[in-house]
């Protein structure tokens, strides 16, 4: 069985970041919210929210079928694996993303590809998210 990054509970969100920080920090071994394969936004307001984007896993990711060079093939399980070395920085994989949860690497010009490795889940304080089994 595959295992895949789900939202579980949007509405506990508290827009602290931890999982933002934890994912570039593991993966690309720096402190920031820029290099994180997932995003949370704020919608300010009397109520105030927090979205969470995260890839959603797809078996068939439209941002695979939209990469001219193959760069982004489909993971077995769901979601995708980035070959950098064949992306040639065109967005289209991030224009295809349904979800807009496909992230960008203003730096490396690459997507940032979640590897659903759930280290975003271990430090989210109030459990909105999870690593989920799948078939």
């Amino acid at each position: 069985m595959a295992k895949l990054m789900r939202v579980i509970n949007r509405d506990q969100c508290i827009g602290c970041y931890s999982c933002m920080f934890a994912c570039s920090r593991a993966w690309e071994d720096v402190i920031t919210v820029e290099k994180a394969a997932l995003r949370v936004k704020n919608y300010p307001g009397v109520e105030g929210a927090f979205s969470v984007r995260i890839c959603y896993g797809c078996t068939t990711p439209d941002c695979a079928a939209a990469c001219p060079t193959e760069a982004l093939t489909p993971r077995k399980g769901g979601g995708v694996v980035l070959d950098p070395e064949k992306c040639i920085n065109c967005h289209k994989c991030i224009e295809a993303c349904v979800p807009r949860a496909l992230q960008w690497d203003t730096e490396k010009k690459v997507p940032i590809v979640c590897r659903h490795c759930g280290i975003c889940a271990r430090f989210c304080p109030v459990d909105v998210l999870s690593l989920e089994e799948v078939e």
